[in-house]
């Protein structure tokens, strides 16, 4: 599961968990970007970006925080991150059954531009969030394409981090978005260090 997560939010954790569960996976990696080629602005430095998910995930075991593409120099691209990590399985690779690709909405209408997207589309299955009755669209490019996918029920949250950053820069205490939109560990970071506050670039 990779994205910016800047900031990680409450549906964000709904859906790790949601596939946690409905997929009955072994353990949910959440990978923070490190270059954003597709996002115009400037993130949040990775170290605070990292301390939020582990704020964020503390509570369930199976959810690893990975710093690979952090780690990485050049621009992130998942397919370079999915081959990595299942390059790292090594003898053990007979044990993966699957390996799932989870996304929302906006990540699967925007996947035929993503570097590699059909080759990424041989390694893993798109695990695709479905906001209530709302089923995911598919483009047309991803249509023609061979590829696997399931759906991942989640309860309608309109809550993004587009959203967040805006309050914040309007000067919102971060506390008082926890926890219907923050939660409480994240916006206790986010307060003691002052991101997304009035006067600091978003």
């Amino acid at each position: 599961m990779g994205g910016s997560f800047d900031p990680v939010h409450v549906a964000h954790v709904e859906l790790a968990t949601t596939a946690l569960q409905h997929l009955s996976l072994d353990e949910v990696r959440w990978v923070p970007v490190g270059q954003a080629w597709q996002k115009a602005r400037a993130l949040a430095p990775a170290q605070h970006r990292l301390a939020m998910l582990q704020a964020a995930t503390a509570h369930e075991p199976r959810f690893v925080v990975d710093p690979i593409e952090v780690n990485r120099p050049g621009p992130s691209y998942t397919l370079d991150t999915v081959c990595a990590l299942q390059a790292n399985v090594g003898d053990n690779a007979q044990l993966v059954a699957q390996w799932f690709l989870i996304i929302g909405q906006d990540q699967l209408a925007n996947l035929p531009t993503w570097h590699g997207w059909q080759a990424l589309l041989s390694r893993v299955t798109l695990a695709v969030a479905c906001r209530g009755l709302q089923a995911p669209v598919a483009p047309e490019a991803l249509i023609a394409a061979p590829h696997q996918m399931v759906t991942l029920p989640l309860s309608p949250l309109d809550t993004s981090s587009t959203d967040i950053r805006a309050r914040l820069a309007r000067g919102a205490d971060p506390r008082t978005l926890s926890p219907c939109l923050l939660c409480a560990g994240v916006a206790d970071y986010i307060a003691n260090h002052q991101l997304y506050a009035p006067g600091v670039p978003r």
